[in-house]
């Protein structure tokens, strides 16, 4: 392990960066380290490279994990400013360690990484080699919370693991740190003793003292303008506080009340470090932007229709970019050309993590000549008397560059106008697509977008080359300091990574030669048809449905799909089955193999990026599962040995929201919130219920689901069981994280859906009564998937149906009162309306019609479904037809406020008793409320004629007072009985006949 530091240390020190030493406290990362976290403000360039003894005490096992210690050792390289080819100076010094990056698969995958703690985040990736994560490879965006400029490449290579590939071996203790001397050997000893100290043995007064004392003295420094001794203070606050939580000595109060001090004392050193640099005058100078690319001055000729060709070249996009990278270029493309007078063909694009290809056959060589008539002054302000043209016709004309005498006349809008018609000529092909692609690589975005080395593009990874040609010939495009050309990029491991494009035809092709699929239609089949076919070679098949959102991302993080199928210990299936296909999922991205019956088989299919070596690669990835399995049993065994009521004890050292208290707090209001809806259960449901709420979210507080998020709800279900608890109860806490996303099934059990129910009425009320409420695409809590929530499970057990939003909201909002949050009424209408827009998407993404979908948005969820379908299979139904309508004209004539009273003796005029004795008789008919909409149907049919009549015969707005309130009160009573079945006036003209 040392040769490899020594390695390192060679190579980036070869290549222009300063060695420093690690700092001398604790810090969690060598980020921390003010050789990187200070030293990327401000404009002075800077290039550094060190080893980092990296303390985080929760990662302590007492050196029993083969993965896990407290202090682990990371190299670290801050490049400021990005010199423009990161990836490649970071792969050459992989080379540099001995790794054949030929042979093995390396990629690089989102990781967006931030430390709110000191302001700080960028945007970069993990980078895997065999699927196991080597190195944090990030673009610096902001630190102490500035923006950064320039913008730092900073690469963090985790030395043991990298090491423990290189060296085979399963356990950090086993890795050969010196000639005859292990891992283990040298520091096995430390790892043990700090593991006790950090776990068992801190004094936790001591600890909190020594908090007080540094953040006292970090404060006294920033008093003093030392920036630098204020920062060591901050770290050995954060280094305490982290002792603290591993103790489990810090609640949620207190952890938010620390994380506010010690990100405060952060900024503020970030903010005098960077005063007292420019005090200084910037000792190391500034960095100077890269020269932009010089705009074209000339263009090409083409006689002939040509194929354009536009790439767009970047480092790895985030797998979810890559398909909305791909629409939105072919919609920016497709419209920037119809402003155009260019002919051409369909706009296609395809889209890798490393391109975006945009074809177009068919582009005409020129646009065509085009006439348009300029409008000048009118013709009585153009000519006086006799007719002379007066200084507004000759100014006019002047202006055009015409003889008045050529002015022309022309009637715009009745009026009389001069003008002059003008013919525009149509620009070459060229010199048009130079413009439109040019605006179109400037207004990139993505939902989360960054800087690198271009003083003028953002985007949500850098832009590195640009290929645009129409025909054979280049079409010059200068975008900052990007210009196009005929070079193109392939594998970066390719003997020869830049190809030359002789033309824009054929480029897929030509790609494909290199080992590049440019569709992702492709990519996805041939995933799909290589791994089913290594399933099937071990009696297996993969779910292809099941895990379509899985294999959408893996096909859009390789350029060239290669399957590879690998095996893990059969053991391994004791474990519950989500626990493993989590795994495989979240973490490695392998797609699970199973039986015929859907049960698991110890196997997977692991997906590299071009040509390897096949079994390297499957060692590679079958060591990687091995440890994360190791893992997951090792969190799974420690967690069966405690109850689930000791388990949920811990939620009160886990935070929700500062103002909404821990965790503990949380399933408290949720406890209770579903003991007041749950009135709707009788008997065992309701006892399953309660004891169900009693244990809420307890599995939050496990090893397992603080570890895989995701499992939250599982685990809760399976240590339930292995607790001695009722199968009714366990599923009731599964149940009650479902649904967890749009396309996930709802609760099965009516337990668990109250549970859920009131789980997200919890979440709703109390985040939009702090002002948490969604904000643009910002959603941190996931509030617009707890309303999407709601309605689907209210949809999916109608028997809740007396659960109402209003009923839901109210009960929760109850809850949050009590903790001495002010909930008031506008704060529950602002979340109804929020969650009914949710019902109302979920309704039009289906396909109904919009005005059907606002006349039954006030009902139940339930209650809603039902009656929207028998509108559906109402429509073209002429009686229904003129039942609305006779229905709808009731309503509009009855102001709001009318009373539904009045005296039938008043009724003297044969319609209007008619139409009387016609509501008592559907009244009588209909019975006591709610009806369906069916129900209602069947007996108001008698309504539409009388009312019909009554509006033929009679005026409502008699001049005599009793009368007319008789009959308004008539029809108001008609407009009350039919209000609660829908909203007819929201079906509009939908059912209107001829």
């Amino acid at each position: 392990m040392q040769d490899a530091l020594l390695a390192l240390t060679r190579y980036w020190t070869d290549r222009g960066c300063m060695l420093v030493q690690p700092f001398n406290t604790e810090v969690g990362a060598g980020t921390l380290n003010p050789a990187t976290i200070l030293r990327v403000l401000g404009p002075e360039p800077w290039r550094v490279a060190y080893v980092e003894p990296s303390v985080r005490p929760d990662d302590a096992r007492y050196g029993e994990n083969p993965n896990r210690l407290q202090t682990h050792t990371q190299f670290q390289v801050i490049l400021k400013p990005d010199p423009g080819d990161p990836q490649e100076q970071y792969l050459a010094s992989l080379e540099a360690l001995g790794i054949d990056i030929h042979a093995h698969d390396i990629r690089f995958v989102e990781d967006n990484w931030a430390n709110p703690a000191t302001g700080s985040w960028g945007l970069g990736w993990e980078v895997w080699l065999d699927g196991l994560e080597i190195t944090q490879f990030t673009y610096f965006q902001q630190a102490g919370g500035m923006s950064l400029d320039p913008v730092s490449v900073e690469i963090t290579y985790g030395v043991e693991r990298i090491i423990m590939a290189l060296q085979n071996v399963s356990h950090f203790k086993d890795i050969q740190y010196a000639p005859g001397i292990t891992y283990g050997e040298a520091f096995g000893q430390a790892e043990y003793e700090m593991s006790r100290f950090y776990l068992d043995d801190a004094d936790v007064d001591t600890q909190r003292r020594l908090f007080e004392d540094y953040a006292a003295e970090a404060r006294r420094m920033l008093d003093a303008r030392l920036p630098v001794p204020a920062h060591v203070h901050v770290l050995k606050c954060s280094h305490t506080f982290n002792v603290l939580d591993a103790r489990g000595a810090v609640s949620t109060t207190e952890r938010a009340r620390a994380f506010a001090r010690m990100r405060g004392l952060a900024r503020e050193v970030s903010a005098l470090w960077a005063e007292r640099r420019e005090e200084l005058g910037h000792p190391l100078g500034r960095t100077e932007p890269p020269p932009l690319a010089t705009a074209p001055a000339e263009f090409p000729t083409v006689t002939e229709p040509a194929p354009l060709l536009f790439e767009i070249g970047t480092e790895e996009l985030p797998p979810g970019e890559v398909s909305r990278t791909a629409r939105a270029v072919r919609e920016s493309l497709a419209g920037k050309l119809a402003g155009t007078r260019l002919a051409h063909g369909d706009v296609e694009v395809h889209a890798t993590p490393r391109r975006i290809v945009a074809l177009v056959p068919d582009v005409s060589p020129a646009e065509p000549d085009a006439e348009r008539f300029v409008r000048g002054p009118r013709v009585t302000a153009a000519f006086d008397a006799e007719g002379a043209p007066t200084k507004a016709a000759q100014g006019f004309a002047r202006g055009q560059g015409v003889d008045v005498s050529t002015l022309e006349r022309v009637e715009v809008d009745g009026v009389e106008h001069v003008g002059v018609t003008r013919t525009d000529v149509g620009r070459g092909a060229v010199e048009v697509l130079s413009g439109v692609l040019g605006e179109l690589v400037a207004e990139l975005r993505a939902d989360k977008n960054m800087r690198w080395n271009d003083p003028k593009l953002s985007f949500t990874r850098p832009v590195r080359w640009l290929v645009a040609l129409l025909g054979s010939d280049v079409v010059p495009v200068a975008v900052s300091t990007l210009a196009s050309g005929r070079t193109t990029r392939v594998h970066r491991t390719a003997g020869s990574p830049l190809v030359e494009v002789p033309s824009a035809a054929g480029y897929p092709d030509l790609l494909a030669r290199h080992g590049i699929t440019a569709s992702i239609e492709d990519r996805r089949a041939a995933i799909v048809t290589a791994a089913q076919a290594l399933a099937g070679s071990v009696g297996g098949t993969i779910d292809v449905a099941g895990e379509s959102a899985l294999l959408d991302e893996i096909t859009n993080l390789v350029e060239e799909p290669n399957a590879i199928l690998g095996g893990f210990a059969s053991s391994y299936l004791e474990l519950p089955q989500e626990i493993l296909t989590t795994v495989m999922r979240k973490h490695q991205r392998y797609l699970p193999v199973r039986a015929a019956d859907g049960t698991l088989l110890p196997h997977f299919v692991a997906v590299a990026n071009g040509s390897c070596d096949v079994d390297a690669v499957r060692a590679g990835n079958e060591g990687v599962l091995r440890a994360r399995y190791e893992d997951a049993s090792f969190f799974w065994r420690a967690d069966l040995k405690v109850a689930p009521e000791t388990m949920k004890a811990g939620l009160e050292r886990l935070a929700f929201e500062e103002r909404l208290g821990s965790m503990a707090d949380r399933a408290g209001r949720i406890a209770a919130v579903a003991a007041d809806l749950g009135v709707e259960l009788s008997g065992s449901a309701r006892a399953t219920l309660e004891r169900a709420a009693a244990l809420a979210k307890f599995d939050l507080g496990s090893h397992m689901v603080v570890e895989l998020t995701s499992l939250a709800g599982v685990m809760a279900r399976e240590y339930a069981v292995r607790a001695g608890e009722s199968e009714a109860v366990a599923q009731a806490l599964f149940d009650m994280e479902r649904p967890r996303s749009s396309g996930d099934a709802p609760p099965s059990s009516l337990p668990g859906a109250v549970l859920a129910l009131a789980d997200r009425f919890d979440m709703l009320v109390g985040l939009f009564a702090v002002g948490a409420a969604p904000t643009g695409s910002s959603d941190p809590f996931g509030l617009r998937r707890a309303a999407a929530g709601v309605v689907s499970i209210l949809r999916a057990h109608p028997p809740l149906r007396g659960i109402t939003l209003a009923r839901g909201l109210a009960a929760a909002a109850e809850h949050v009162r009590a903790q001495g949050i002010e909930v008031p009424p506008a704060t529950l209408d602002e979340v109804a309306e929020f969650t009914t827009r949710r019902f109302e998407q979920q309704l039009l993404d289906a396909g109904h019609d919009h005005r059907h979908v606002a006349a039954v948005l006030a009902l139940p969820p339930a209650t809603a479904d039902e009656t929207l379908a028998e509108i559906e299979r109402r429509v073209g139904d002429a009686d229904f037809a003129t039942l609305v309508a006779a229905l709808q004209r009731v309503r509009r004539i009855v102001p709001a406020d009318t009373e539904p009273r009045y005296d039938p003796v008043i009724l003297a005029e044969p319609a209007e008793s008619a139409l009387h004795q016609a509501l008592v008789k559907v009244t009588g008919s209909l019975g006591a409320g709610p009806h369906s909409l069916a129900d209602f149907v069947a007996s108001a049919s008698g309504l539409t004629g009388p009312i019909n009549t009554f509006f033929d015969d009679i005026l409502v707005m008699a001049e005599d007072p009793p009368v007319r309130a008789a009959r308004l009160g008539l029809l108001a009573a008609i407009r009350d009985l039919a209000a609660p079945v829908l909203d007819w006036q929201a079906l509009g003209t939908s059912f209107t006949t001829d």
